[in-house]
């Protein structure tokens, strides 16, 4: 028994120095190239040793064994020699298509031919930096600036220049920075905040960002701050039509506005993923629709592919929010005066009739309602859906999972079947949402289907997508993830 404990001590620390040398790798090829690595859409870059090893790990998850980093190490030493420009690449993927397709071929050779569209392109790359303005600092604003300052790379790509916001108080700056650094939900930020009160700056992981406070968007001078041609992302809500938005684009140095809401009138409502090929150059302001609109777009979209839709109903059992009153006071709308900390509340939702903006196929077909619980996040919808076709849950199953994986919305629709899955297990998660598969339930042309979701941080990476759909820096994916639509 000592024999074997000692060789599984040997063996955990053998992998732990080669996860300890891929280190330098993935972080060079991240910085000089831009190229962000992963495995299986578990992201490698600024990780730990131990979170190396555990997205390795989940490879088992999918294929039913554990991706040996003694096979993704060789991927990035290679790698390393190829100049490349900047990409996203799946080194799980790639590893199992060299196994699977390289026939003897030298590893390099392999990769130069797989990744022929930036291989050699290091320095050629003609991406862009775009600056990015957050209006409003909250729940998602927060967390748009930590995704926005991990990507940050090399400097290519989408930029955090400043936030605006309306002063607090006398010591605002700090308490921001305070709010950025540490979250009861989100955990603590990963990395360096330092706050500079004289220049109302934030310096994260060494980009500046340059605090603004105003209560007029139109009357803004990026330009003042060295900002032009910005993004602004509006995650107030106060406005969400046209009118009220383009008060944005009165100001100095901006280009365009994404609003984190469901925008109103003929605003564009985009589910990255779904429709975000319908932007063009020419859209000033486009909306990234709603948390729950994100989650379940996609599952609906694939279904109805499948099995086509004839109706359907959503009900949402959703997190609290700051809209609700933490103790029973007055509220303009109904029920959500009382206490979020202590009851289930019942609301309305639009993300059923909003689907439709992003799925036109699937107008007057869903119902929906809310209902709000004692939680901080991560949310989940119901969606009790009648089919055209006769189907099973283990071929509704079936079919997710292998749509999580091989098809364009594996970064949207994630799958999981363990028995002992709750809530916060999916806090952090970065896909829009999650198939819960135990608990599908099937009976002939019904079927009821569970989706898990992260309201605030999935919901995040979803607008971050958006965002870079309209700053065109959205880096290539290898390997090519084939449509499976026709064969699934």
């Amino acid at each position: 028994m000592s024999q074997f404990s000692d060789t599984c001590l040997d063996t955990w620390m053998d992998r732990e120095a080669i996860a300890e040398a891929m280190i330098p790798l993935i972080g060079r090829l991240y910085r000089e190239n831009s190229v962000v690595t992963s495995v299986y859409g578990r992201p490698l870059v600024n990780r730990s040793v131990i979170d190396i090893l555990k997205a390795h790990r989940f490879a088992r998850q999918i294929d039913e064994v554990e991706l040996p980093v003694s096979d993704t190490f060789p991927l990035l030493q290679a790698l390393a020699e190829l100049e490349l420009g900047a990409a996203s690449i799946d080194l799980a993927r790639l590893s199992l298509k060299y196994k699977s397709e390289g026939n003897g071929t030298d590893l390099v050779e392999f990769l130069r031919t797989e990744l022929a569209g930036v291989a050699g392109k290091h320095g050629a790359d003609d991406r862009t930096s775009t600056d990015v303005v957050l209006y409003g600092f909250g729940r998602i604003g927060r967390l748009l600036a930590r995704i926005l300052i991990d990507h940050a790379g090399g400097g290519q790509g989408l930029r955090l220049r400043a936030i605006v916001v309306r002063r607090g108080s006398d010591n605002d700056l700090v308490k921001r920075a305070s709010l950025l650094r540490r979250d009861s939900v989100h955990g603590a930020f990963d990395g360096t905040i330092t706050v500079d009160e004289e220049n109302n700056t934030i310096l994260a992981n060494g980009t500046l960002i340059q605090v603004i406070y105003s209560n007029d968007p139109a009357s803004v001078d990026y330009t003042a701050y060295g900002i032009n041609n910005a993004v602004v992302v509006d995650n107030t809500g106060r406005w969400r039509d046209e009118e009220g938005l383009s008060q944005h684009l009165a100001a100095k140095g901006v280009a365009r506005v994404l609003l984190t809401a469901p925008g109103k009138g003929n605003l564009k409502n985009i589910v990255h993923g779904i429709n975000h090929e319908a932007i063009s150059d020419d859209d000033k302001i486009v909306t990234a629709a709603s948390c729950t609109t994100n989650a379940i777009t996609p599952v609906l979209k694939v279904l109805n592919d499948k099995y086509g839709i004839i109706h359907g109903h959503v009900e949402t059992v959703h997190s609290f929010t700051n809209d609700q009153n933490l103790i029973d006071n007055f509220h303009k709308g109904d029920r959500r005066g009382r206490s979020a900390a202590l009851n289930m509340v019942i609301t309305e939702t639009g993300a059923a009739k909003a689907v439709a903006k992003a799925l036109p196929e699937l107008a007057g077909k869903l119902s929906g309602n809310a209902i709000r619980v004692p939680t901080p996040d991560v949310s989940m919808a119901i969606l009790n859906l009648n089919f055209e076709t006769s189907t099973t849950k283990e071929e509704i199953n079936a079919f997710l999972r292998e749509t999580s994986l091989n098809s364009d919305l594996h970064k949207q629709i994630d799958y999981i079947d363990s028995p002992e899955v709750v809530s916060t297990d999916f806090v952090g998660s970065k896909r829009a949402g999650i198939v819960d598969g135990l608990a599908t339930i099937s009976n002939g042309k019904n079927a009821v289907l569970y989706v898990w979701y992260d309201n605030e941080f999935g919901y995040s990476c979803q607008v971050i997508r958006v965002l870079e759909e309209m700053a065109h820096v959205n880096p290539p994916a290898f390997p090519r993830v084939e449509e499976l639509a026709a064969s699934l």
